[in-house]
């Protein structure tokens, strides 16, 4: 029962040190447990129903620590947290409370946001915002309107003198954003009345006052304790009053700080109390992100003084010493009381069982955090907290212990676009906004959940995929479906495509513009198509169902309509929105809590993770619409209200009996910076840091987790040594001067039989493969059918052809111009060699010679028939050719190789039957690539030393020098014995793709150590 001998509204605070949730229920229990009925007809509210689930096993623990066999728990009702995200407890909605209007669906009213501010902007002559866009604008919108009406702003407040008055100090994106936003906010509270519906936020105020007059003019016979609720509305804080005002009745909030002296106290500001009849009731000077301010705001509503506040006197269990909460006091003293530390006795700076743990990066502080857990759960019955705001780093900690069989769930919960479901919804919305993307597709018929039903199935899937996945690999197929027919065709696996392409079929040739509901359904039947039943079963699927479900209901009703392109970015921020958390309980001693969650719950250990700017606290992000000046002039807290909220935090779980407070020096993003909150423990500390509160087992600990071996041997430079008859391979061209310059890549590529993987959808414009192969096969064909048309032009012959081999896009736009520009300038050349005598005798032609009892073969881009009677090789590049001195270092010899066939072996077109030889006497480069002496593009080079030029072979040692480089290599390589040695000639520039497979970076270094022989 109540204390009858009290006058006045009763209030506690429960100290950090005691554990609320234990503390609480160590002192309702006597109190309030009645003979038959236990605590049954005790109501408590809440903040929330996490909350609630706190108490719950709070209770529970009670009931087990003192050997009672059995229970009966108060009912609990959740009014809101202090986010305010929390829908009121059904138990308060009966109150007599018929004639306050329904509340409107949220997801109705940000559709129709949507159209609103789509309407107001084009009446005001404004740019259409894309649906994405428009979309967030309603959803900020949405959440201002809350924050107004949570603290009982009606929109009428926008134009009152106070507003008006800090218009003029505003930039115009401010005054048009407020503009809109009033406007907006006009025609939806018409649409609101209309539709005799109210806001929710409005409905839980009118039911708030609803229940406290209800409960001042009749006191309910049961008694009511609001426990936990720090939320600092007017309508809750007028509840909270009644409510302490009760006879039975009682408020009991978390860690208010009693131990503050009055100056201090009085620094936090004006806190909702105005110094004088109608004057503002929040200052610029306001210490909104002390951890005390919003409880003294929720006091100054309640019309309490802190002297009426009394200290709540049970303990929980695993309670701290009181000398915890002193120091905390002290950690969080406003910025002029802080100046007290110089002479700060010791009792209130002492912060035994607190340590400081930092880690090189994220992943390690995760690995440290983990073994942390692992070790306290070595101590019976001892209950650990894991609390951070960073998701990526609470799922790091899950997923480290599970090496120890630690099912540590995070109880926040994860977005409904990273679990299985609605990855695989995300992805086939991408397909369906932007087109069928290789790397989407595999992706998508990779996923999981896809013929996850029947194993065998799977596997006959993922054998097709694989093939199909390896036959996109590099660049990216032009848009559409048929060069996804022509690839599966090519890996043989077009029996899987029929079927790949059936389930593809609902996501493709979409309309530019689409309705969201017929969006959500195709994206919903074409999900079932690829996992059956399988999307819907977990809890992810359920949630992802129902977000479906809500949303396709209300946009059908709003008729809302989106762009295509768009709808990827929509729904990935509409299920980011979702938490999906698990259903089923992890570990029973360890839990995983975000900010919210931990309020309220207390363990043995707690470990604060993520202790940097940007984490904890996270940025205060200022609200998009209202400028900080218009809410002060409002009489709204400022978006800094948030970091004193998650100070409050770090304060309530400081007082735990044992404390770590981690972070890391580097994050995902680069190097971080440390807490706010946690350079003031450090300042606090002063010399006793490192003395007595640095961890340091762990951090030793960790270098041995994964079994440190000593350092491995150093990895010598690779000599491979084939067998003879493994040496003896056939010699491309393009290879001779690898062989010579790297031998090791030669070994990869021509003995091993190994070839680079390219990434899926790789650029398809600045890959100089993508080009060349464009340009061979575009020239060649032109000149086949200029054989057939002398007349044909090359540059629309060329347009022709990219327009029907449906090259890639991007490609066209960036490279066609300059292609067909140096193109021309080849016909040109062309011309005025057959004006000269000079006939285009092959192209892309294959010749092969054996030559000292090894094939050599290659392909000539084209050959010529010279006046003379002599040929000329012609070489074509997209990009510059090889200079003349690499030509004589014996690093460029494909040119001269291929004159050795025309000379020594045969070119020869096994579909025509032309067969061409003879004897070279021209070796020509011609470039695609700008020129170099005259504009455009286009150009000519020879290796060959002719005219004016100083360097190069001349023209008679030519295919000597080039014949004599293929005897060495044969002599040495091929008939030889000697080792492929990897990097052999330093300046050789050739290819690298086998740097990784020869270890190119763990003997390299060595080489420039002149007393390290490798």
């Amino acid at each position: 029962m109540a204390d009858p001998r009290h006058i006045g509204p009763l209030v506690y605070s429960i100290a950090a040190h005691r554990g609320f949730a234990d503390a609480l229920v160590a002192g309702l229990v006597p109190r309030y447990r009645e003979p038959g009925f236990g605590l049954a007809r005790l109501t408590l509210l809440v903040p929330s129903t996490r909350a609630a689930r706190t108490l719950s096993e709070a209770f529970i623990r009670h009931a087990g620590d003192t050997g009672e066999g059995g229970l009966l728990m108060p009912r609990m009702i959740a009014v809101g947290d202090l986010d305010l995200d929390e829908k009121l407890g059904a138990a308060l909605d009966p109150l007599g409370a018929a004639d306050v209007p329904p509340a409107c669906d949220p997801v109705a009213r940000w559709l129709t946001l949507d159209r609103l501010i789509a309407e107001e902007r084009a009446e005001e002559g404004m740019e259409p915002l894309p649906g994405r866009a428009r979309l967030n604008l309603a959803r900020e919108m949405a959440r201002t309107m809350d924050r107004l009406l949570v603290e009982e702003k009606a929109p009428e407040e926008l134009w009152a003198d106070p507003v008006m008055d800090q218009l003029g100090n505003l930039a115009e994106h401010w005054k048009r954003a407020i503009r809109l936003f009033a406007r907006v906010n006009a025609r939806w509270q018409v649409e609101l009345a209309v539709r005799g519906e109210v806001d929710a936020s409005t409905r839980r105020n009118l039911l708030f006052d609803r229940a406290a007059r209800r409960w001042r003019e009749t006191p309910p016979p049961y008694p009511i304790v609001a426990a936990g609720v720090t939320s600092a509305a007017p309508a809750l804080a007028r509840l909270l009053k009644v409510v302490a005002e009760l006879p039975e009745g009682a408020v009991v909030l978390p860690d208010l700080d009693l131990a503050m002296d009055d100056a201090a106290w009085s620094e936090l500001g004006l806190a909702g109390a105005s110094e004088e009849p109608g004057g503002p009731v929040f200052a610029s000077g306001d210490a909104l992100s002390h951890p005390q301010y919003h409880l003294k705001l929720l006091l100054n509503r309640m019309g309490v003084n802190r002297a009426e506040v009394q200290p709540w006197h049970r303990r929980g269990i695993g309670a701290a010493e009181p000398a915890r909460s002193r120091a905390i006091s002290s950690l969080f003293l406003p910025p002029q009381a802080s100046r007290a530390w110089i002479d700060l006795n010791a009792d209130r700076r002492r912060l035994s069982g607190v340590r400081l743990l930092a880690s090189a990066t994220i992943e390690e502080e995760a690995q440290a955090i983990a073994l942390l857990v692992r070790e306290a759960l070595e101590q019976p019955e001892k209950r650990i907290a894991v609390i951070t705001a960073n998701r990526g780093l609470a799922r790091r900690v899950a997923q480290h212990c599970e090496r120890w069989n630690i099912a540590a769930d995070d109880t926040a919960g994860r977005p409904l676009a990273l679990t299985p479901a609605g990855r695989l919804f995300g992805l086939l919305a991408e397909v369906a906004a932007n087109g069928p993307d290789p790397a989407n597709l595999v992706a998508a018929f990779g996923h999981p959940l896809v013929r996850g039903h029947d194993g065998e199935v799977r596997r006959d899937w993922l054998k097709g995929l694989r093939a199909f996945d390896r036959r996109l690999r590099g660049p990216a197929p032009a848009p559409g479906m048929e060069p996804l027919r022509k690839a599966a065709a090519k890996a043989e696996v077009a029996e899987w495509w029929a079927k790949a392409e059936g389930l593809l079929a609902p996501l493709i040739d979409w309309p530019r513009e689409i309705a969201l509901a017929d969006a959500l359904t195709r994206l919903a039947d074409a999900a079932e198509g690829f996992a059956q039943s399988l999307v819907w079963e977990r809890e992810d699927g359920r949630a992802l169902g129902t977000m479906i479900e809500e949303l396709r209901a209300q946009a059908e009703a709003a008729g809302t309509f989106v762009e295509t392109a768009d709808l990827a970015g929509i729904l990935r921020d509409a299920m980011e929105a979702v938490a999906v958390r698990p259903g089923y309980g992890g570990h029973p001693r360890v839990a995983i809590y975000g900010l919210l969650e931990a309020r309220m719950a207390r363990a043995d250990l707690v470990i604060c993770g993520g202790l940097n700017e940007g984490s904890w606290p996270q940025p205060p992000g200022a609200d998009a619409l209202l400028a900080p000046a218009i809410l002060r002039a409002l009489g709204v807290p400022g978006a800094e209200f948030r970091i004193g909220l998650a100070a409050h935090d770090l304060a309530g779980a400081m007082g735990a009996p044992e404390v770590v407070l981690s972070r890391s020096l580097r994050d995902a993003e680069g190097p971080t910076l440390p807490s706010r909150f946690l350079l003031r423990v450090e300042a606090l500390l002063g010399d006793d840091l490192d003395k007595e509160h640095r961890e340091r087992a762990i951090p030793a600990l960790l270098p041995h987790l994964d079994r440190l071996r000593s350092p491995a041997p150093e990895y010598p430079r690779p000599a491979p040594d084939p067998s003879p008859a493994l040496r003896d391979v056939t010699i491309k061209v393009t290879a001779l001067d690898r062989l010579l310059g790297d031998p090791y890549q030669f070994y990869a590529q021509a003995i091993l039989d190994l070839r680079q993987l390219q990434p899926l959808a790789a650029d398809p414009f600045s890959d100089p493969a993508l080009r060349g192969t464009l340009v061979h096969d575009l020239l060649d064909k032109w000149h086949r059918a200029k054989a057939r048309d002398p007349g044909l032009a090359l540059a629309p012959f060329a347009t022709a052809y990219f327009e029907r081999e449906r090259v890639h896009p991007l490609f066209r736009a960036l490279w066609q111009p300059r292609l067909i520009a140096a193109l021309e300038r080849f016909e040109k050349w062309i011309a005025d060699g057959a004006a000269a005598g000079r006939t285009v005798l092959a192209t892309e032609i294959s010749g092969e010679m054996l030559y000292d009892g090894v094939t050599v073969m290659g392909r000539a881009d084209r050959i010529d028939w010279l006046a003379d009677g002599t040929l000329a090789i012609v070489d074509y590049k997209t990009g510059a050719p090889p200079a003349k001195k690499q030509v004589t270092s014996g690093y460029a010899l494909q040119l001269g190789l291929l004159g050795l066939i025309a000379e020594a072996g045969r070119f020869a077109n096994d579909k025509t039957g032309q067969v061409v030889t003879g004897t070279p006497t021209r070796f020509e480069y011609w470039s695609l690539g700008k020129a170099k002496k005259e504009d455009g593009f286009g150009y000519q080079e020879t290796p060959v030393k002719e005219g004016s030029a100083k360097t190069g072979l001349l023209q008679e040692d030519y295919l000597n020098f080039h014949a004599d480089r293929l005897s060495e290599a044969i002599r040495l390589f091929i008939k030889g014995s000697k080792p492929f040695i990897a990097r052999e000639n330093p300046d050789y520039k050739g290819y690298n793709e086998y740097d990784q497979l020869m270890r190119l970076e763990e003997w390299a270094i060595r080489l420039t150590d002149p007393e390290t022989k490798p």
